[in-house]
């Protein structure tokens, strides 16, 4: 025995050999039983874009959010990072049931409780976070200005005392019966605890959405109107802009070989994978983005092979979404269509140039919120009659805590603010009052600058101000109804 379920699911969890879960299915009572599964991870100026400000509005009239306990299922914690420091937060509410793994005084009054689900097991040590994802979300949901067992997680935090859930991961598409997460978001509700999930990563494509149950409040990823620029430059005198999180005060605007990581014609150079490119000393190579490569690991291969620079471009599937990463060497990513022109400029000299130029942080795109290329799009497989995703929220290039170097929380304040309100009228008040145009005024562009359709935006995007107060709220409970046929 693993786990016995208690708050949000009625059943068990065990270590069982393919023999045994044949002879149980065999017992009176027994429903179903569905293997293990791992489930991907999906993850300063934001909360201003949101129209959110420090002193005014929802932010202050729900104080912050104060008093509302958010359970968040992921990679863990690094718990002495700044933005889980406890100054000025008060004790957590009597109501606050759970328990810390780690040793000594590390959880406080911020972060009140973590709990280790690694491997079936609970005594399996402190949650530290080495991958990364877990701080920078929990940072993103609650903080200052997994690898794990999901259902036990949910049923542990609901039992804990959590007000809203926020999950960063999830699944293909899978009937509600036999979807961990459904399940214990549906148990959760229940209890009157608000779940949201983001959509995942999968886009552009149809039919890719993770986190489908109409119970849950399922997140696309938008851009918000900030950029850390990194301009292109070539020797023709054109300018293409792109983005970058590593911005070196020291390289120079002098014009450098610009090559073509693929000129020899292999696929695997192209996408400067590990190993792949030769002698590129003292030259900026453009890489394609892609072929299974992170972004960052090509700057590094670009790097070891001598290059002084990279210029990443984007596949067509990505478009004019474009992230600022902390890359290991100068580099600017840049979209689609800049990439074609400067891949032409390649071909119509025989002495190819180029030099990048960082900008810093630029703020005021007028298109923003843009639809991101690997944000999740509908419609539900599950059940085609759902519209999917609800909503989108901010989730591109989000500066958030990390545990080294190198959406946020509207339904905690509707929570805050409106402690009477069910689940759902949480989500009817956050869906009813989305934005439908960019800062333009403009239907919201995808990642081809074309109005994006509802599989896309789902209801539009967040506006937490509005959500405070929308009006009108759709409410409903939770209900099962169980049919008996006769056949």
């Amino acid at each position: 025995m693993v786990h016995a379920y208690r708050n949000v699911a009625t059943g068990f969890a065990a270590k069982l050999t393919p023999e045994e879960v044949k002879a149980m299915e065999k017992k009176e009572g027994f429903l179903s039983a569905h293997p293990e599964q791992i489930l991907p991870l999906h993850t300063t100026h934001s909360p201003n874009f949101l129209g959110l400000h420090q002193g005014l509005g929802v932010w202050k009239g729900s104080n912050y959010g104060e008093g509302v306990i958010i359970g968040v299922l992921d990679t863990g914690i690094s718990p002495d990072h700044p933005s889980f420091s406890d100054e000025g937060v008060a004790p957590p509410p009597a109501k606050w049931k759970g328990k810390c793994d780690f040793n000594g005084t590390v959880c406080n009054n911020k972060l009140i409780g973590a709990r280790n689900f690694h491997g079936g097991q609970t005594t399996g040590g402190p949650p530290v976070d080495d991958e990364g994802h877990g701080t920078h979300t929990s940072s993103t949901a609650a903080g200052n200005f997994v690898k794990g067992d999901i259902l036990a997680a949910l049923d542990t935090a609901v039992e804990d005392g959590v007000d809203v859930l926020s999950l960063s991961l999830g699944g293909a598409s899978v009937p509600f019966y036999a979807d961990g997460i459904a399940i214990g978001a549906f148990g959760a509700i229940q209890k009157g605890i608000f779940v949201s999930c983001s959509a995942g990563n999968s886009g552009p494509f149809y039919a890719s959405l993770a986190n489908e149950a109409p119970w849950i409040l399922t997140v696309g990823a938008s851009t918000i109107d900030r950029s850390i620029k990194a301009t292109a430059l070539l020797g023709n005198g054109a300018e293409y802009d792109g983005e970058s999180l590593f911005q070196p005060k020291d390289f120079s605007s002098k014009l450098l070989p610009l090559v073509y990581a693929g000129a020899n014609g292999k696929q695997s150079s192209a996408f400067c994978d590990a190993g792949s490119l030769g002698n590129v000393e003292g030259a900026i190579v453009l890489c394609e983005r892609g072929g299974g490569v992170g972004r960052i690991d090509k700057g590094a291969e670009v790097k070891r092979a001598g290059g002084a620079a990279m210029i990443l471009v984007n596949a067509e599937t990505d478009g004019d979404s474009t992230l600022a990463d902390p890359h290991v060497l100068p580099a600017t990513h840049v979209g689609y269509v800049a990439g074609v022109k400067i891949k032409a400029y390649l071909n119509s000299t025989s002495s190819p140039a180029a030099t990048i130029l960082f900008k810093g942080t630029v703020i005021g795109d007028g298109l923003a919120p843009k639809i991101a290329s690997f944000s999740s799009r509908g419609p539900s497989i599950a059940s085609t009659g759902i519209l999917k995703p609800d909503i989108i929220g901010p989730g591109v290039s989000i500066l958030a805590a990390w545990p080294v170097s190198v959406d946020n929380g509207t339904e905690a304040l509707l929570k805050s603010s409106h402690p009477d309100w069910s689940p759902a009228a949480i989500k009817s008040a956050i869906m009813t009052t989305a934005e439908v145009h960019n800062l333009e005024g403009k239907p919201i562009v995808d990642e081809t600058l074309k109005p994006a359709d509802i599989f896309a935006t789902g209801a539009g995007h967040v506006n937490p101000s509005k959500a405070n107060d929308p009006g009108l709220i759709y409410d409903t409970k939770p209900r099962i109804t169980f049919l008996t046929c006769v056949v």
